[in-house]
């Protein structure tokens, strides 16, 4: 429908809409308050005055849809709200931030100049992978967690309008919507617009199950009114006899949350039975309020039977984004199951604005801490910048949708962990050098697996050792981002540590064979070794990988290649080229990794182009089932890449050998004294060598052991054996093939 207004009715609407801004903020304005908003809204009024949204309408009506919301779905204060009128006036006017901060001050100025960094970044073109600018823009906490806050409002009002959008801009944004913005503002207790921007994606990205799922929730509205009013009345007399002022009411559940659970439990709409839930709000003082819980508990279960496996006690541990609620599932009328949330006016509140109502209740330094404390735990997911970009958010997006459980130190005190979280994460939230050295774990007093699941109320307490490093193996338990990078980070620094003993080492065996190391001499040993970089070929001498035997075969290789330099320079290369090339597509170079870090990520290989080993593909993030390989020529790779490129990642092959293998030794001979000490000091001094299992028994003077350890090649594995057969008693040393 074309906009047909007059200038007269549009200054009208506009006066309106910023009045009616102003009369539904969550924070009390004061005078001066208001004076700050007015002075913001005549400036981004001037700035906007020529500019038109794609609807035909003033762009000033954007600004202020997006400072509404910031004012009342989200609570916050003056400062912020001045800040959502200006976000755009540096990006799409003649205004600079130099105007802004002299007008407003360096607080609004620095939330203005955040919100249009992250607005850039959206908009740079060399920039493939949307995860990129996700990760940016959350490094923007440190400046000023309202920068995130006012930018999901400015999507959130984006999102009410994309039907105004090409087809083809609409898919796209509402999938980065999905992505990022969702899981953010749920992470951020932004609850209510976590739900509306879920369903508004769903709207575009599937719109027909959008629609039908839509129609039959609005069939079932009048029967779940009548529900709610059956309910009511089997426990209103109770509740009004036990003096509580309350109101209930019906909360559906969301379009996107209904469509998730129909895939995710192979259902129909009508096999989804918590299609909506009960929800009782009283009033209580802050001293009462977990007691009237459970008594409101109490009085709702001598009505209806409870499922004892239903019940979520969120008062007594509150989630990280502050969220408060007693959740039940109870057997209501007509013999259905239907889930009831018992909190009181003040929960209810911090479940719709999140942290603005937290803090309401909280003064002065309290206050400060209160948010500072909460800032620290969302800046633990970004203290490793150096991972690869789609890697992190996915790690990212585990800590902001995962399901807690919570488990006590050894003094008593309560840590939050992801469901499935395992001793080594809890070490890691405890501190880095737990982590680090973490060696065992005790929980509930019996000594434990590290790689055993923690469950509520568990009581932790980590053994750690001085010699003790993380291994690889944890990367593929561990399930929190800070364990993750942290263990990354530490791996990291151990393969420097071994390329750089390997570049000595390289050195002093060169010098032997009478060639000098320098720039040319490690060229050429890449490419005869069909590595990579310099540092691949120091890592590989480092942990033995390289051995004297293939150094000589270099040697020799050279001495042949400076006899026929003049004569054959050319055939050669060529020659090397094409060995090369043939021997990393056929042989060694077997297994992917992804994006510049080369991360070792769960994939599977596409149908629709049937990529093989050696052949060039890249990644695709897809909704349901993760990361897809692609052939690089592949007849979809032009519509995803151009539609989906924040979800394209990188792939390449690599050579598998240099992954860790399981092996078993079988050792046997005289039992001695300190034997298994001796044992376990020349296996952990074995460079890159770790122990799985070790297992020693003696009778008679005679021990027989087995060993299981990761190796990264047969050679690690020659020498660990010759190593074991020097101590003393032990006489024979055997590798178990079966």
């Amino acid at each position: 429908m074309a906009y047909t207004v007059t200038i007269e009715e549009e200054k009208k609407e506009i006066a309106s809409r910023y009045k009616d801004m102003l009369k539904d903020t969550y924070q009390t304005l004061s005078s001066e308050d208001k004076v700050l908003i007015r002075k913001a809204f005549e400036m981004a009024l001037d700035a906007h005055k020529d500019q038109r949204r794609k609807t035909g309408e003033p762009f000033i009506y954007h600004p202020i849809s997006v400072a509404k919301i910031v004012a009342n779905e989200i609570g916050l204060g003056a400062p912020s709200i001045a800040a959502a009128l200006l976000h755009d006036t540096v990006e799409d006017t003649d205004y600079t931030f130099a105007d802004i901060e002299d007008a407003f001050g360096e607080t609004i100025g620095k939330i203005v100049n955040g919100l249009t960094k992250i607005s850039r970044l959206q908009k740079d073109q060399d920039v493939s992978i949307q995860a990129e600018n996700f990760r940016k823009m959350l490094l923007t906490l440190n400046d000023d967690v309202r920068v995130i806050l006012i930018k999901i409002a400015d999507r959130f009002h984006n999102m009410q309008t994309l039907e105004y959008m090409k087809p083809e801009k609409q898919v796209k944004i509402a999938s980065e919507t999905l992505f990022i913005y969702a899981p953010l503002a749920h992470r951020l207790g932004l609850y209510n617009i976590k739900t509306q921007l879920e369903d508004l994606a769903l709207k575009f990205t599937e719109s027909e199950v959008f629609k039908d799922i839509e129609s039959k929730l609005s069939v079932s509205k009048e029967e779940q009114q009548e529900y709610i009013d059956s309910f009511t009345k089997v426990i209103k007399d109770s509740l009004d006899r036990e003096g509580f002022a309350y109101s209930i009411k019906g909360r559906t559940k969301s379009i996107y949350s209904i469509r998730r659970k129909m895939i995710n439990q192979g259902v129909s709409f009508d096999e989804v039975y918590d299609k909506f839930a009960i929800r009782i709000i009283y009033r209580s003082s802050v001293k009462d309020e977990k007691f009237d819980a459970w008594k409101i508990y109490s009085i709702v279960t001598d009505h209806f039977s409870p499922n004892p496996n239903r019940l979520r006690d969120w008062i007594t541990h509150p989630k990280t984004t502050g969220y408060e609620s007693l959740h039940t599932t109870v057997m209501g009328p007509n013999g259905k199951w239907v889930e009831i949330q018992i909190r009181s006016e003040r929960m209810d509140e911090i479940a719709e604005k999140g942290y603005a109502a937290h803090f309401r209740y909280k003064h002065g330094s309290q206050k400060e801490s209160g948010m500072e404390e909460w800032l620290n735990k969302l800046r633990e997911s970004l203290e490793n910048p150096g991972v690869n970009a789609v890697d992190f958010v996915e790690h990212f997006k585990l800590n902001l949708y995962a399901k807690e459980i919570y488990v006590f130190t050894p003094n008593g005190d309560i840590k939050s962990l992801p469901k499935g979280a395992i001793a080594i994460d809890f070490a890691f939230a405890i501190h880095t050098e737990v982590g680090m050295h973490c060696r065992a774990a005790k929980v509930n007093g019996r000594l434990v697996q590290l790689s055993k699941e923690l469950h509520s109320g568990d009581q932790i307490e980590i053994i750690t050792a001085k010699n003790q490093k993380p291994k690889l193996a944890w990367l593929d338990i561990v399930k929190t981002a800070r364990a993750k990078s942290k263990i990354k980070s530490i791996l990291k620094e151990d393969d420097k540590l071994i390329a750089k003993e390997g570049k000595e080492v390289l050195d002093r065996k060169l010098r032997h064979l009478k060639i000098k190391l320098n720039e040319k001499t490690t060229n050429e040993m890449v490419n005869f070794f069909k590595l990579k970089t310099s540092f691949d070929l120091f890592y590989q001498i480092g942990n033995g990988s390289i051995d004297n035997t293939q150094l000589k075969k270099y040697a020799n290789q050279r001495s042949n290649a400076l006899m026929h330099f003049f004569k054959s320079k050319m055939n050669r290369n060529t020659a090397l080229k094409e060995d090369f090339h043939r021997e990393e597509v056929s042989t060694h170079y077997d297994m992917l990794v992804f994006g510049k870090e080369e991360e070792k990520l769960k994939y599977s290989l596409s149908k629709c182009c049937n990529p093989i080993p050696g052949d060039p593909v890249f990644g695709f993030i897809t909704i349901k089932d993760g990361i897809k390989v692609h052939k690089h020529n592949c007849p979809n790779a032009v519509s995803m890449q151009s539609q989906y490129a924040y979800r394209v990642i990188s792939a390449k092959w690599i050579d598998s050998t240099q992954q860790g293998f399981k092996v078993s030794v079988e050792i046997t001979g005289v039992d001695t004294l300190g034997l298994v000490n001796e044992v376990t000091r020349v296996i952990s001094g074995t460079l890159s060598v770790n122990i799985q299992s070790l297992n020693i028994s003696g009778e008679e003077g005679f021990f027989h052991g087995m060993i299981t350890v990761h190796v990264k090649h047969n050679q690690q594995l020659t020498n660990l054996m010759k190593k074991l057969l020097k101590i003393e008693g032990i006489e024979n040393v055997k590798r178990i093939t079966n």
